[in-house]
């Protein structure tokens, strides 16, 4: 579907976007994150330039193209060329990273998750026998990369970038000596991110870009890119029912809270009113076919850089994409029961996504990027006419319809046995529920004596809790 200009887009930013360090915030700031960096193709010498430049080489013998040099036997296998061996730079230090959180997944939906903590350390692995480091620092970013730009050869249009967090692991100039060193990281993610979407119109990554800066100038570079997945905890099943004007067909159907990518789920439906009663005669419908699909749709707002703002119409405006594919389809036609004497048809199968077609997860991004999944089934019924006293006996009237209906699906990843990190640390001081309470300081107890006249004897006991 083409895009569609957007007139009124208050939440769409070409400008860079502030950091999103405090993720405390009750209300989610928008984000378009990083970058790929593409190196540029290796120019590989013309083959005509190459044999031109053979051709006038002396003592260079030619090879057919079975393999053979000419002027020797046929079968001579091909010498193998002598080349050079490739010497690499050579580089003061390199850099790796070993992390130590589990895979980050964040639970639930994004009003709800607590976010996913994101642990690991920096290992800088110095190759001479010593090197000051003046800078050292790593940043966590985001790249949205809009496969339809506003300005087709524009990389600003094409790439929105958001730094999330950064670390400054020397405050000042170090020397470290030959050998490995370590620097522990750590950052809670929040929840409201939306997860790692590689879709037909934009894809959303996630990596960590790490640079060593030296005192001659030297610049370290490592890059490592972080999966973000998000998984819905399955809740209650969902109940909806449809009404099929101007008929009184009703259709009651069940469905699963969340469906995966892999794997299949259950879908029970119950059709009403298929039977209508007259004086003398019985008009009911009859379930022919059943169709079912589950369609995708991603939409994305591509932004416009400063430079091209005005191909928009101005700042904070972009352009809408929409795309819509069916990941998975079926043709139902026997399996379901019909009962004419309750007049309802029910109807149960299985239905399960494509994973050839790589189905995305549901995403819903402030930064005008979104995924959502529903399910579409459409019916044919034909209507037969049949007498009261012989009701076996139905003949079709030759009327029929088309019953379509959709409902909405949440495709998340499976939450496995994880959970979430806030529910994973042991209790605290603070968690300790509230003690008995404390006795009184002092207490009078009062006892009776065997006397006719009672006389009272106090006692004064201190007791502490």
């Amino acid at each position: 579907m083409p895009g569609r200009l957007l007139q009124s887009l208050a939440r769409v930013a070409p400008s860079p976007l502030p950091k999103l360090d405090n993720h405390k915030t009750t209300t989610p700031q928008p984000l378009f994150p990083p970058v790929y960096s593409y190196a540029p193709p290796v120019e590989e010498r013309n083959r005509s330039q190459e044999n031109l430049i053979m051709a006038r080489l002396p003592f260079v013998r030619h090879h057919s193209h079975d393999g053979t040099k000419k002027g020797s036997p046929k079968g001579t296998p091909k010498g193998t060329p002598k080349t050079s061996p490739k010497l690499e730079p050579h580089v003061a230090a390199s850099m790796n990273m070993n992390v130590e959180s589990p895979p980050v997944v964040f639970y639930n939906s994004p009003q709800t998750s607590a976010g996913a903590i994101f642990t690991g350390q920096l290992l800088l692995n110095v190759h001479e026998p010593h090197i000051t480091v003046d800078k050292f620092e790593m940043k966590l970013l985001a790249i949205v990369t809009t496969k339809k730009p506003v300005a087709q050869h524009c990389n600003d249009c094409s790439n929105q970038t958001t730094e999330i967090h950064s670390w400054d692991f020397l405050t000042h100039p170090t020397s470290l000596r030959h050998g490995p060193h370590s620097y522990p990281f750590s950052h809670l993610l929040p929840g409201h991110l939306p997860a790692t979407t590689h879709g037909s119109l934009a894809t959303l990554n996630y990596y960590l870009s790490a640079v060593a800066t030296t005192s001659k100038g030297d610049k370290i570079t490592y890059k490592r890119t972080v999966d973000i997945r998000r998984a819905i905890f399955p809740g209650n099943e969902k109940h909806s029912i449809r009404i099929f004007p101007p008929t009184n067909l009703t259709a009651s159907v069940k469905l699963p809270p969340v469906i995966h990518p892999i794997g299949d789920f259950p879908i029970e439906m119950r059709l009403s009113g298929i039977v209508q009663n007259k004086a003398d005669s019985q008009t009911r419908w009859r379930l022919r076919k059943l169709n079912w699909r589950i369609e995708e749709t991603q939409k994305f707002i591509a932004p416009a850089c400063s430079k091209h703002i005005s191909k928009v119409g101005g700042e904070g405006k972009g352009v809408l994409h929409e795309d819509v594919r069916a990941i998975a389809t079926e043709e139902v036609k026997t399996g379901w029961k019909t009962d004419f004497e309750r007049g309802e048809i029910d109807v149960e199968f299985n239905a399960a996504c494509n994973v050839a077609l790589k189905p995305l997860c549901d995403m819903d991004s402030q930064s005008g990027m979104s995924v959502k999944h529903n399910l579409i089934i459409e019916m044919v019924v034909a209507e037969e006419w049949a007498p009261l006293k012989k009701l076996s006996q139905a003949t079709p009237t030759g009327a029929a319809r088309v019953l379509r209906t959709q409902f909405h699906l949440v495709l998340t990843e499976r939450s496995g046995m994880g959970i979430a990190w806030d529910e994973e640390q042991p209790p605290v001081y603070e968690d300790v529920p509230a003690s008995p309470p404390t006795y009184m300081d002092d207490v009078e107890i009062q006892f009776p004596t065997a006397d006719s006249t009672t006389t009272s004897r106090s006692a004064s006991f201190s007791l502490e809790s």
